[in-house]
């Protein structure tokens, strides 16, 4: 996502992007090549940054290379945020298809991820990648599905409730029609 316009980033930060946006293989090299430009705590900061691993890796390179479906993911992740709210508030939506559409979303972005991974010599797993990108975008929703979670269970149990209650009532009631006619009475 671009910046907002009143963000400045530093010369330093910039640098630092420029490493994780480039290939994996030369990151190391490209690490300790810019750290030699430096000196003090900016040097210091540089040489500890950590080569990532091929997955987060491959998620960031969607960012910098294949915006377009990063920002389908994220308009997807909203949309499904807002259907939710919406469904909270008692308002008719489809929740399921903008869940269908946020996987779909997601699909495409580790399709990116795994394209963009191999024209660089690496292969993450296409579950890996889809997991790490959930994790990465899919906090928003959490809190959102642990209330479905809470309510579809709490509905369920309460219509289990009601079927064993109109059960008794309803044994209590036939006890109650068969009853004057054991007993003798019309």
């Amino acid at each position: 996502m671009p910046l907002p316009h009143n963000v400045v980033v530093s010369a330093l930060e910039s640098k630092v992007d420029d490493l994780y946006r480039g290939p994996l293989s030369e990151f190391v090299s490209a690490r300790n090549a810019l750290a030699k430009t430096l000196s003090g705590d900016d040097a210091k900061a540089v040489r500890a940054l950590a080569k990532p691993t091929v997955v987060p890796w491959a998620v960031n390179q969607v960012y910098w290379h294949a915006r377009a479906a990063f920002d389908r993911v994220m308009k997807s992740g909203e949309k499904v945020r807002k259907a939710q709210i919406a469904a909270l508030e008692g308002r008719s939506v489809d929740v399921r298809a903008a869940s269908d559409a946020h996987r779909r979303a997601v699909a495409e972005a580790v399709g990116e991820a795994q394209r963009l991974s191999a024209s660089a010599g690496s292969a993450p797993s296409p579950d890996a990648l889809s997991r790490t990108i959930e994790r990465l975008f899919g906090w928003a929703f959490r809190p959102f599905n642990r209330f479905f979670r809470r309510s579809s269970d709490r509905y369920q149990g309460a219509v289990s409730r009601m079927q064993s209650s109109r059960g008794r009532v309803f044994a209590v009631y036939a006890g109650l029609l068969v009853l004057p006619s054991v007993a003798g009475q019309p």
